[in-house]
């Protein structure tokens, strides 16, 4: 016997208390004291007694989500806030009664879950095999049971039983995991509990029949089959059907594929998220009541029976028959019109309005995809990376190799993101899903970076195998380890993602490393190496050094490097990156130098030569006038009073060498040179050249003139400088620039 079940309809105010964050109660004041000292709050005074609450655990917060989700998702029956309990009769291999956490029975299943959660991230206690094979014990008086609850005398069939386990924060062994499905116990973890609560803010109600279809995948369920009357088609090669249905029907078979769920499992994930706003538009027509005279397009996944009877030609434009419906859930992809099926989600006129639905007959999957792109293209111009994720399934098994390759690579993508393993995990944004400082990763980076030709083409590309299957695993492997040896010596910065602080697992930082593993795919096979012939393990051997050495220069920057290298954004910022990365290797490695690598050496060196050059004469001119100004414009005014002794020598020494070629002793002044001046005159001087308002001595104060020099000299010796050097010289410059509009107006 199943106890402690009720109708949901005596449970509204126990799910108000699920969904708060706190548990509530009221104590007499004479109890208030040992209540607090239990780590209760006061919540509100009463007349009588005081209202408290104290926040729920993990466990129980995770326990009361998944109630909540059952109960939004509109059982019928459900537990009260005790376990139900399943009490055994001798017909049964129960012992003992069995406590179930949370039940929802429907009019053609019954739900149970086991709950287990933790704080902390930890492995099932060694109990869990014991406590499934008391769950499997218990499934044969459970199917009995949930049929003897609120029977339905028009109901000839008998409900599904499907067990469940949300596993949220804990680690379950693969063959424990193994063992439960082959006995069909679904686990979820905190990362599916996640998803269905979305779908269930989106969907409503509706979002049980997916919850469903993944608990009973393919599983026949007598009691949704349904003959109705149709019209059969053939629509070029293709057999379709033309009939009304309810939509409470249609709902509960069909399905629109979200890649943001948790599992992420289902192969045809490439549908648009259901637009929230969209769909209460559409709820507010069919209050009116409005009416839709266009067709709800679906697949049929599963070949429907039709009889026509005592029919014995077909007519050109189509027979008449009766259509079966196949009974399971999620066997009808709705192709177009998911808004207007999904307004009817717990609506009223659910189950006595009528759609017009047309629906094919076992369409493969790249006509399904080619058929939502032609309608949505012709009503909402489809994204290009939604188009890209596309490729997965329109061109899987290809004869042309390019659209396969296409197919192949986001396949790939699809695996980064699901793979635990990978550094890519959660962290790709798909078409459909909104960006987070975690995921910012855009599925279009990744598909552009993986099209180049030298990772996969099938003339030349390094990670191509004649086998599909064989390419995307290698493709899986060598990226992953490419990217897992890059992070080593970032493991912080790579998972603060586009947060303070992050900017490495970001768009332009992944394509730049992803251009670095491309230059040393090219290295290695100028040096002779055949690539293409190194098994997965062979060649992440040959690249990982290489990787390490641009591991080894991120964990050197500082905070504000770090800052500098994430400045560097769009097209010219990917390909700075990529410079910055390869020298980091040519440092390690000095007969690494890559296509365009000493191009930028000498481009870079043109560009701090042209700088400093600027910088030094914008100085010239506000300095010397400001002298000029100051103590009067004749040499013995400004250059005695104003420049200090150590300066004049230095300055007439280096006029001297040179003859005064290039003009007055102005002219001869270096950097260093206009910091003394500067400092010495710094009531002249402050106003003008304080770059930092909080600095506190006048050393302070004109340290970036070191800053500068130190540039200078490094150029000098034709050294390379940091990114972090070059982008403050840019900043000074333009600084120094913008200090003079201001005084004079004229540069």
């Amino acid at each position: 016997m199943l106890t402690n079940v009720e109708p949901v309809d005596n449970l509204r105010k126990l799910s108000i208390e699920k969904g708060q964050e706190y548990t509530v109660k009221r104590v007499k004041p004479a109890l208030l004291e040992e209540a607090q000292s239990h780590g209760w709050l006061v919540d509100k005074q009463l007349k009588q007694t005081i209202q408290i609450k104290k926040k729920k655990t993990y466990e129980v917060e995770a326990q009361d989500r998944i109630w909540s989700l059952l109960y939004k998702m509109a059982f019928l029956y459900m537990n009260s806030n005790e376990p139900a309990q399943l009490v055994p009769d001798a017909k049964t291999p129960l012992l003992q009664p069995f406590m179930i956490d949370i039940i929802g029975i429907d009019h053609e299943v019954g739900v149970a879950i086991l709950c287990k959660a933790s704080s902390e991230k930890r492995e099932a206690d060694i109990q869990f095999r014991q406590e499934l094979d008391a769950y499997i014990n218990a499934r044969s008086l459970f199917s009995n049971d949930i049929n003897h609850i609120a029977k339905e005398p028009d109901r000839p069939y008998k409900r599904k039983p499907a067990l469940a386990i949300f596993a949220c924060n804990i680690i379950i062994r693969e063959e424990d995991k193994k063992f439960a499905k082959e006995r069909s116990i679904t686990i979820f973890d905190e990362n599916d509990l996640e998803y269905y609560e979305e779908l269930v803010s989106h969907l409503g109600a509706a979002a049980k029949y997916q919850f469903l279809a993944d608990l009973l995948p393919g599983v026949e369920i007598p009691a949704l089959d349904l003959t109705i009357p149709a019209i059969r088609i053939k629509m070029g090669k293709f057999i379709c059907y033309s009939f009304a249905v309810a939509p409470e029907h249609l709902l509960k078979i069909s399905y629109v594929a979200h890649r943001a769920r948790g599992k992420r499992a289902d192969l045809q994930a490439y549908q648009r998220m259901l637009e929230k706003k969209r769909l209460e538009e559409i709820r507010k027509y069919i209050d009116k009541p409005g009416i839709f005279p266009t067709n709800i397009v679906i697949n049929l996944d599963k070949k429907p029976g039709f009889d026509v009877g005592k029919q014995i030609v077909e007519h050109k434009y189509g027979t008449f028959g009766w259509l079966k419906l196949r009974s399971a859930y999620k066997s009808a992809w709705v192709i177009d019109g998911q808004h207007r099926l999904y307004a009817y989600s717990g609506h009223d006129r659910a189950a006595s309005s009528l759609l017009s639905v047309l629906a094919f007959e076992l369409l493969p999957s790249d006509i399904q995809a080619e058929l939502f792109i032609d309608i949505n293209s012709k009503q909402k111009r489809v994204k290009q990376s939604l188009l890209q994720e596309l490729y997965g399934d329109l061109h899987k098994d290809a004869p042309d190799p390019e659209f396969r390759i296409r197919s192949l690579i986001s396949q790939t993508i699809k695996s980064f993101d699901t793979d635990r393993e990978s550094p890519f995990f959660q962290r790709v944004q798909t078409a459909e899903e909104k960006r987070s400082k975690k995921r910012c990763i855009t599925w279009s980076s990744l598909f552009q970076s993986l099209s180049e030709s030298t990772f996969t083409s099938e003339e030349k590309g390094v990670l191509w195998i004649d086998d599909d299957n064989a390419t995307k695993e290698r493709i899986i492997y060598i990226v992953n380890k490419w990217f897992d040896a890059l992070k080593k010596n970032v493991l912080a910065w790579w998972n603060a993602g586009s947060g303070e602080g992050g900017g490495l697992a970001m768009n332009d930082s992944v394509i730049a490393c992803f251009n670095v593993l491309k230059s040393v795919f090219q290295h290695l096979i100028s040096k002779g190496e055949k690539l293409r012939s190194l098994n997965n393990e062979e060649l992440s051997e040959r690249v990982t050094p290489y990787a390490l050495a641009v591991s080894k220069y991120l964990g050197s920057l500082s905070k504000e490097e770090r800052q500098a290298f994430r400045l560097h954004r769009g097209s010219q910022g990917q390909t700075q990156r990529t410079k910055v990365l390869q020298v980091a290797i040519n440092n390690e490695f000095p007969d690494f130098i890559p296509p365009g690598l000493k191009e930028h050496f000498a481009e870079q060196t043109h560009k701090v030569r042209s700088l400093l050059t600027n910088m030094k004469a914008i100085l010239k001119d506000l300095v010397i006038d400001e002298l000029h100004s100051e103590f009067g414009s004749e040499e013995k005014q400004w250059w005695m009073e104003g420049v200090p002794e150590k300066t004049r020598q230095v300055v007439s020494q280096r006029y001297e060498e040179d003859r005064g070629r290039q003009g007055s002793k102005g002219y001869y002044f270096d950097f260093l040179d206009y910091k003394g001046v500067i400092q010495q005159n710094w009531v002249l001087f402050q106003d003008i050249l304080q770059h930092d308002d909080s600095c506190n001595t006048i050393e302070n104060c004109t340290a970036w003139i070191d800053k500068i020099d130190d540039v200078q000299n490094l150029t000098i010796q034709e050294k390379a400088i940091t990114l972090e050097q070059f982008t403050e010289l840019e900043m000074y410059g333009e600084w120094l620039r913008e200090r003079v509009r201001q005084i004079s107006g004229t540069i």
